[in-house]
């Protein structure tokens, strides 16, 4: 069982930049892919990147370029460095994880969720 542990939330002006880490126990790290989803006011959950243990990122079209994921397999922690932040990126941000990419994104969700971190963009 995969425990996630989410920090860094906070608020922040429109223009600025946060970190949030998301630090994991409780299972082997390298084996999963994880992932970063949000849930605004009202909306629902939204997939925003993830990372496979390869390195390699996928990010959803409205954090391109403005957002990077990372991990750090030494301390089982993954990263999403938010850069250029909208008021529009306001929204609890939750760490997620699966064995798989695809059912990460599934509707059914991935297998494990951090508890969520808040996040609030003023304008």
């Amino acid at each position: 069982q995969l425990q996630l542990v989410e920090s860094g939330g906070g608020l922040v002006q429109a223009g600025g930049s946060l970190r949030l880490s998301c630090a994991a126990s409780g299972g082997t790290f390298s084996r999963y892919v994880m992932g970063w989803f949000r849930q605004a006011p009202g909306k629902e959950r939204e997939f925003v990147a993830m990372c496979w243990n390869s390195g390699s990122t996928v990010f959803a079209d409205s954090v391109k370029g403005r957002f990077t994921i990372s991990r750090d397999n030494a301390k089982n922690t993954v990263y999403l460095q938010m850069n250029s932040l909208k008021a529009e990126d306001t929204a609890v941000y939750y760490c997620a994880a699966d064995h798989s990419g695809t059912r990460l994104r599934a509707p059914g969700g991935p297998l494990y969720w951090g508890q969520g971190t808040q996040v609030t963009v003023s304008s």
